[in-house]
C-alpha cells in the first residue's frame, strides 16, 4: 500500500465492511449495521481495492463527547487482515488529506480506546498528539489532535 485515496463508499463495500470481524478485543470495532455513504462513510482504497473506511464529524464522534468549533472528528477502520503490517501511514495520510481538503478545519480530532496502542502510534506518525483523555461509560479514550497546519499554535 503506497498511495491510498478516499472516495465514496458503495453498497458492496458497505456489505464487506459489515462482514469484517476483528480479532480479540479489537472485536469492539465490528460493525452492528451496514456503513453507507448516506451515513457519512467513505471508502479508503489502494488501486481501487478496499483497504478500509473513514467517517467525519458526528458519525466519528464518540457518544458523550461534544462537538468543538473548528474541529473535525475523524473515525476510521482498516481491513482486519491488513492491520499491524506497517500500512497505517499511507492509510491515515489519505484520510487526513481528504479531511483537510474537504472540511478545512482548524484541527482534526480522533478518540482511540486507551488500550489500542497500534492506532495511537499510527495517529502519532500522522502528526497527531495526545491532548486529553475522556471516560465514556466504562471505557477510557485517548484524545489525539492534529492542527491543520503545523505552524498553527
Amino acid at each position: 500500500m503506497d498511495i491510498c485515496r478516499v472516495r465514496p463508499l458503495d453498497d458492496g463495500e458497505g456489505a464487506l465492511i459489515e462482514s469484517w470481524r476483528y480479532p480479540g478485543r479489537y472485536a469492539t470495532y465490528d460493525f452492528d449495521g451496514r456503513p453507507s455513504a448516506a451515513l457519512g462513510f467513505h471508502a479508503v482504497v489502494d488501486d481501487d481495492v478496499l483497504v478500509g473506511y473513514c467517517c467525519f464529524g458526528a458519525e466519528a464522534r464518540v457518544p458523550g463527547v461534544d462537538e468543538a468549533t473548528g474541529v473535525v472528528d475523524v473515525g476510521y477502520g482498516m481491513a482486519p487482515d491488513l492491520m499491524g503490517h506497517g500500512r497505517g501511514r499511507a492509510f491515515l495520510d489519505a484520510i487526513v488529506d481528504f479531511a483537510l481538503r474537504t472540511y478545512g478545519p482548524t484541527r482534526l480530532r480522533a478518540l482511540v480506546l486507551d488500550w489500542n496502542h497500534r492506532s495511537q502510534r499510527a495517529l502519532a506518525n500522522a502528526g497527531f498528539v495526545q491532548t486529553d483523555e475522556v471516560h465514556v461509560d466504562s471505557s477510557r479514550f485517548v484524545v489525539l489532535e492534529r492542527r491543520s497546519r503545523p505552524d498553527d499554535r
